[in-house]
């Protein structure tokens, strides 16, 4: 994959019905048209992205719900915005066998990858050293967070569980790793930002 952010191809659908019947039988097809079973690891690699795509739109929500008017809320939404873009993009590569991408296909790339790992030194900045592990709790926010970063953490195994069977660019799996990790940042951030504290690991609680 390229590590430039270039210009990718509009989507070429036309969606006029919801249901089909295709699926009935418990098969689906990839992007390249070859039909596979619903139960196979890639299905269940873009599915889990899926997912998390929704955990991350809920996180917005909460934003907006709880945050209406505070800027620096906003602006971690319009990330996670982007984030839930690129993860559509990822989703579309994942669907997709590696002699059917085509050179404008809408991926993840090592681009964006630093992207991340510059908004995660930028917030890690606000965040005290760890005493502790934390647990999720103290606002909605930082749960939702915590939520995104585990399933974030999950949708990751099942891709690597998918590179034993077929080939999958690396990217993919450094760009979710990379991911996971800004959760983490943001999820303590969030709490911190609310001037709520943080929940600790106590083992004697």
């Amino acid at each position: 994959m390229s590590d430039e952010k270039d210009e990718y191809r509009d989507p070429e659908l036309a969606i006029n019905r919801v249901y089909t019947g295709a699926g009935d039988q418990g098969k689906t097809k990839l992007v390249g048209g070859q039909k596979v079973e619903k139960s196979h690891a890639r299905i269940a690699s873009y599915g889990k992205v899926d997912e998390l795509n929704a955990v991350v739109g809920a996180a917005r929500q909460t934003i907006a719900d709880e945050y209406p008017a505070h800027r620096q809320f906003k602006k971690l939404s319009a990330h996670l915005l982007k984030i839930q873009h690129q993860l559509f993009n990822l989703g579309s590569i994942l669907a997709t066998l590696p002699e059917d991408v085509g050179e404008k296909m809408p991926r993840v790339t090592n681009a964006d990858i630093e992207h991340l790992e510059n908004l995660i030194d930028e917030y890690n900045e606000h965040c005290p050293p760890l005493r502790s592990f934390v647990l999720p709790g103290g606002t909605r926010l930082n749960v939702d967070l915590h939520r995104a970063r585990t399933v974030c953490r999950r949708t990751e195994r099942l891709v690597v569980a998918l590179t034993d069977t077929e080939d999958v660019d690396p990217v993919a799996i450094a760009y979710l790793n990379r991911l996971s990790d800004a959760f983490f940042v943001w999820s303590r951030w969030a709490a911190i930002e609310a001037d709520e504290p943080e929940v600790l690991w106590n083992p004697n609680a």
